[in-house]
């Protein structure tokens, strides 16, 4: 059974999820339903396996009610020789998989396209063999991760130590796999029912070489990666041509593929003159006016483009590498371009953030709208969230960041500017998820069949802080009680804190990312590189 967090509109239109599905579909050994919160495949008498990918925080707790509704034991350890293994992936789970972990038998780091594979041969192999001494040849593949296997050692304050195996001939450490390979994802369900109705997708690059110290598509994901235009990509895309007219171009960075003015060309041509273009969310820096007028002659009404903030010295400290000038250019192109809006995502509550670079944020904007006055500018802004595996990753949620989204929205919609703020209500809860170890397992037990009301989590982190959570029943090995909640969602960490991942390889090792933290702050405080 392979499952999604939400409803079967939005799931479809995942692209990792479509795919981990078709490589399991294709497999004669394997026989894959689908399962979503409103719907899904019929299911089998037996199940050998339950897989779920998560690609944000706040779908994490969904795998509860899913196991629930599929009388699967939620705990890993409760599971016998009858219960399905049940696996997961994805960034969310890659990044930091503690809070969840005591709910997964095994979880796979990193890129599925040599991964799953792997995953799924051994375990053929090894189908014969007791539930334990099944996960234990699991957990010696490069990228699985055995959840049972691996021990939190607290001290006598509750503070995290390490994070060991509980064998010897166990790896002390397990790294994320990278799909090196030329080719990457593209649409393999084409359906009217999905969120975006009939649109083939193609992904165009993995990871982005901007490298903004709180990304996680970017840090998470490295090396940056593209296809071949010739062998990857356009037979990618004329795949998909043959059955819907609407192509969508996904990636974190699309406009930097190396190729992509050829791609532009390509699509240019008078033979597609009747399919729908969209293109997700580019480098500003990277808009001119052959971009905007393909766009528009292929149907996109608006381009989207990521400015995090209006002050320059937060964009400097932060790593992105964009000067105003490029950004009042970006809205120059699209207005001469055809299209008719420009929608910008932006962010309040980053490292350093001061009240009047959210003045700044609004200055642009209305500077924006000034210059470009015919063109419709929509502002998405969210909280930065701590996420692993980043430069930012020590940095809490800053507590003014609710008083700025509000700020934004009272300086800009008067004037006409859309403002489309995140809750911050959530951030916080998302924080709480990416940086949390598993101590906080039993408080997502806790909340399941109302994880979405932010009340339900702070009652339930109460409970725990003070005891009254039952983990004895539930929990192999009793944990302590969790940090504080502002320990774990808005203070900063020292660089030399234990985190939940220690034991988790990313692509950058805890040394560089220190150093990417502190050129960080040298930026901040405007000490030249290498003068630190």
């Amino acid at each position: 059974m392979l499952a999604f967090p939400s409803t079967y509109s939005i799931g479809i239109t995942s692209l990792g999820y479509q795919v981990i599905w078709a490589t399991l579909a294709k497999r004669e050994d394997i026989d894959v339903r689908r399962l979503f919160t409103d719907q899904g495949d019929i299911p089998h008498r037996t199940c050998d396996l339950f897989g779920l990918s998560l690609s944000w925080e706040l779908d994490g707790p969904v795998l509860l009610d899913l196991l629930e509704q599929q009388r699967i034991p939620l705990w890993s350890h409760q599971r016998g020789e009858n219960n399905p293994i049940v696996f997961g992936g994805g960034p969310v789970l890659t990044a930091n998989p503690e809070p969840l972990a005591p709910f997964f038998d095994v979880v796979l780091l990193g890129d599925g396209e040599e991964l799953l594979p792997a995953f799924i041969d051994r375990l053929q192999q090894v189908k014969q063999l007791p539930r334990t001494d099944r996960l234990r040849a699991l957990a010696k593949i490069p990228g699985v991760y055995v959840p049972r296997f691996y021990e939190p050692i607290y001290d006598a304050d509750d503070s995290l130590l390490t994070v060991k195996p509980v064998e010897s001939d166990l790896p002390h450490s397990i790294a994320k796999q990278t799909w090196r390979g030329n080719t990457l994802t593209h649409s393999t369900v084409i359906t009217p029912d999905a969120a975006w109705p009939n649109i083939h997708m193609v992904e165009v690059v993995r990871s982005c070489p901007e490298l903004c110290r709180f990304c996680l598509a970017s840090y998470l994901t490295l090396p940056f990666r593209s296809p071949s235009l010739d062998d990857g990509l356009i037979p990618a895309i004329e795949k998909g041509l043959t059955a819907t007219k609407r192509l969508g171009l996904l990636g974190a960075s699309v406009t930097q593929h190396p190729q992509f003015g050829e791609l532009l060309q390509w699509l240019d041509k008078d033979r597609f003159n009747d399919i729908h273009l969209s293109v997700s969310s580019v480098r500003a820096a990277t808009v001119n006016s052959e971009l905007t007028r393909i766009l528009n002659r292929r149907g996109s009404k608006s381009l989207t483009i990521a400015i995090e903030s209006g002050s320059e010295r937060i964009r400097a400290m932060i790593n992105k590498k964009l000067a105003k000038e490029e950004i009042f250019a970006a809205a120059k192109y699209a207005f001469e371009g055809g299209l008719r809006g420009l929608k910008l995502y932006g962010m309040v509550g980053l490292p350093t953030e001061e009240d009047s670079d959210i003045d700044d944020t609004s200055n642009l904007l209305l500077n924006l709208k000034k210059t470009t006055p015919g063109l419709r500018l929509t502002l998405g802004v969210s909280t930065f969230v701590p996420k692993a595996h980043t430069p930012f990753q020590w940095h809490g949620i800053n507590r003014k960041a609710e008083k700025r989204l509000k700020q934004l929205a009272k300086q800009l919609k008067p004037k006409g500017i859309e403002v489309r703020p995140e809750s911050f209500g959530w951030s916080t809860i998302q924080a709480l998820l990416s940086r949390s170890d598993r101590r906080l397992a039993p408080v997502i037990a806790s909340v399941r069949g109302s994880h979405n009301k932010l009340g339900s989590w702070k009652k339930a982190y109460k409970a725990a802080r003070e005891g009254d959570l039952s983990t004895t029943t539930e929990q192999a090995i009793p944990l302590p009680r969790p940090p504080a909640w502002e320990e774990v969602v808005h203070e900063s960490w020292e660089p030399s804190r234990t985190l939940p991942w220690t034991h988790l390889e990313g692509p950058l090792n805890q040394k560089q990312l220190i150093q990417h933290h502190y050129q960080a702050l040298n930026e901040h405080a405007g000490v030249p590189a290498g003068e630190e």
